[in-house]
């Protein structure tokens, strides 16, 4: 029978607008000179990817909506599937520079999918032979995938199934999934008795949720008459960053060694490398609207999502498992070491949740409300005027592999990401490890950051600063 979206998957599908598109991108860079005959042609990859559909029920499975949003979609097979129509190539235009690069990255970003056939999409992209650090003869892969299919975790999961862990073609992982997965187009007597238990019983699941959270519930409401103020949550202040969006979207990345973001731990008893990169973040908005004028006196404030997944072996699974955890970026304190210092001294706190009810919690509520109601307050909460300010940015840290991947014999150099936007949070920061490097992905939008290599170059002298206070000299990568 055909699997249904969870509540979660479903509300990257009702918060998609004209302007909010809310898939996720990998952008991965390809040295073919390991290759057999040091050449790597598009129907390799087209191949490739051919040979390694089994991995995941993501590449064949399409949805199925019920009429207004009624009750959930449905994941099902399929039965037009082309594997080729899921695959194009062009080429940088001249002078095919780093700028050229982050424009086309961003303009493929920038198109909506095509919500009719299985929600992912590869564009292969070549001439980077002008790009500072990339192999002559080098090629970009950039894989989009729908958010209602997969997270974060699971996209990561998914396209280490792509890859190889040499250059003979040995898969970095293996995956597979029964067939069963795909699922086939329900009967209208299934739909019509599934929508219906799911919009009776969502009442009595949700009481039975509260019953179960009662204990966080009460704790938050006794917090709420001893400190309002806390019960409220953290402010978030108004910058640049919290306005209407619109389809131009823009990208940029920089990248640095992880040894040199794991040292500067050390600056900060118990500081992780989740809390460096906060503060990279944190110091990088500082510095960059500071440059404006626009630097507020509060703490600016970010959302990181979670992956609430129980093992490892979870994300195995398509879809999405993920909470979130709401932020204070200390970015009005402008010594780096004072700022990593408070914000680990916030995250070592962030379990007693300032804000009253966790995450978790609101996701675990959030399962229980019916579809078409779900649908109805996504639609608003995307509309640009009734938008609520819940963050400044979205960071979101995602560990990759510490190993070297490949596909077709090429070795894969480089690994980039952007993230969807919404209407009043104009910036996304994807920071994703591999192979010994840590990348900072930027996604904003045209009118809210122009100078987006400004901002750039903002994350790049927060590093620098952390890199001196940590003793570590030189520039790094």
């Amino acid at each position: 029978m055909a699997q249904q979206l969870s509540a979660q998957d479903a509300q990257f599908l009702y918060l998609q607008t004209g302007d909010t598109l809310t898939h996720i991108m990998g952008v991965y860079i390809y040295d073919p000179s390991t290759a057999p005959g040091g050449k790597v042609r598009f129907k390799d990859i087209v191949r490739h990817i051919e040979s390694r559909l089994d991995t995941s029920p993501v590449f064949r499975r399409k949805l199925y909506r019920l009429p207004l949003d009624f009750d959930h979609p449905y994941w099902i097979e399929d039965p037009h599937f082309d594997v080729e129509a899921h695959i194009t190539h062009a080429r940088l235009p001249e002078p095919g520079d780093w700028r050229q690069f982050c424009i086309q990255v961003a303009r493929h970003f920038s198109r909506p999918m095509d919500m009719n056939r299985p929600l992912w999409d590869v564009y292969v992209v070549e001439g980077l032979d002008r790009i500072p650090g990339v192999a002559p003869g080098s090629y970009a892969v950039l894989n989009r995938v729908h958010h209602a299919a997969i997270d974060g975790a699971s996209g990561a999961m998914s396209y280490a199934a792509l890859s190889d862990s040499d250059a003979k073609g040995t898969p970095a992982i293996s995956l597979s999934y029964d067939p069963g997965e795909l699922g086939t187009v329900p009967t209208p007597a299934e739909l019509l008795v599934r929508a219906a238990a799911s919009n009776i019983l969502s009442p009595l699941n949700l009481f039975d949720t509260l019953m179960r959270h009662s204990p966080a519930l009460m704790g938050a409401a006794r917090r709420s008459f001893a400190e309002p103020e806390a019960a409220l949550g953290q402010k978030v202040p108004e910058t640049r960053f919290n306005a209407p969006i619109t389809l131009h979207k823009m990208f940029d990345a920089t990248s640095h060694p992880l040894a040199d973001i794991s040292a500067m731990r050390k600056l900060v008893p118990g500081a992780t490398i989740n809390d460096v990169v906060l503060a990279i973040c944190g110091g990088a908005m500082r510095r960059y609207l500071e440059h404006h004028g626009e630097l507020p006196d509060e703490t600016l404030i970010a959302i990181a999502p979670v992956n609430a997944r129980a093992s490892k072996d979870d994300a195995k699974t398509p879809g999405n498992d993920i909470s979130a955890m709401t932020i204070e970026l200390a970015s009005h304190i402008a010594d780096p070491v004072e700022r990593l210092r408070a914000i680990r001294g916030f995250t070592a706190d962030a379990k007693e949740a300032k804000t009253g009810l966790s995450a978790r919690v609101m996701t675990d509520l959030s399962k229980h409300i019916p579809g078409a109601t779900m649908a109805r307050v996504a639609r608003l909460m995307s509309n640009p005027g009734l938008a609520p300010r819940q963050t400044n940015v979205l960071i979101s840290n995602v560990p990759g592999p510490q190993m070297q991947l490949f596909m077709n014999g090429a070795r894969q150099t480089h690994q980039f990401a952007m993230g969807p936007l919404t209407n009043n949070m104009g910036l996304f920061i994807a920071v994703l490890s591999y192979n010994g490097t840590i990348s900072f992905n930027i996604t904003s939008e045209r009118r809210i950051m122009p100078d987006i290599d400004f901002f750039r170059s903002c994350i790049d002298d927060t590093v620098a600063e952390l890199r001196a206070a940590a003793g570590l000299g030189g520039k790094g990568e």
